[in-house]
């Protein structure tokens, strides 16, 4: 797989990504253990690969282009909306931030905090629940890192983010999405810088277990109260 990882490096080079450390983070951290066995093969094409729960692992070049917007320090604190598959939280990490990342659909929370224990990266804090909260428990946070297409700037997120901080978000509609660049400064204002188009899956309010007990009203079934709701797990 070394052979392909270089590969993909040289693609990324050629798009214009120039932190070394972030290419260093794709050589060194083995991409094919978020996909199934399967699919290993696609874990190196610079291609977006559909996983659990009707999600996405990102494309290697947009998860460049995010970590590289974000400015990572060593010793950041960052909030990252969206695990999915739990590479970009691996990124971060491999930078030396100290990750918090939430997710919403509760299967593929519990996957991925059990492979991020087994492949070295169990420093990563995981969380279940509604990304449009944030995590106010551990808030202020020097960046936050939204993978998922918002339709606006969630204000519970810009609360968290510490004066000086950095939100990476792409915000547009269901269609495409403009990655927004988000410096909070001293004074509580803000100010965005635009980074071109992407396309991610809806940044979408709740958890999963809200969207079945949704669904299950609306369908008439009496078992809906057997839903456990709202939840917040941490590992």
């Amino acid at each position: 797989m070394k052979g392909k990882r270089e590969q993909l490096l040289s693609e990324l080079r050629s798009k214009g990504i120039t932190d070394e450390r972030i290419l260093q983070a794709f050589l060194q951290i083995p991409r094919h253990f978020f996909l199934d066995k399967a699919f290993g093969d696609w874990a190196y094409k610079d291609v977006a690969f559909p996983i659990d729960a009707d999600q996405t692992i990102s494309q290697p070049y947009t998860v460049a282009v995010q970590t590289s917007l974000l400015e990572v320090k060593k010793g950041d604190k960052i909030l990252e909306i969206g695990t999915g598959s739990g590479f970009q939280a691996c990124v971060l990490a491999f930078l030396g931030a100290k990750v918090y990342t939430i997710e919403r659909q509760e299967s593929l929370y519990h996957k991925t905090s059990k492979l991020l224990q087994d492949i070295g990266f169990g420093h990563v804090r995981t969380l279940f629940g509604d990304g449009y909260q944030g995590a106010p428990r551990f808030a202020p946070f020097d960046k936050i890192l939204v993978t998922a297409g918002a339709t606006d700037i969630p204000v519970n997120l810009l609360e968290q983010l510490a004066p000086g901080g950095i939100m990476v978000i792409p915000v547009g509609d269901e269609y495409v999405q403009d990655m927004l660049q988000v410096f909070k400064k001293a004074d509580g204002t803000v100010e965005t810088k635009s980074h071109g188009e992407f396309r991610f899956v809806p940044f979408l309010p709740g958890t999963s277990n809200q969207d079945v007990k949704n669904t299950t009203k609306k369908s008439g079934n009496s078992n809906s109260d057997q839903n456990t709701g709202n939840k917040i797990m941490l590992e």
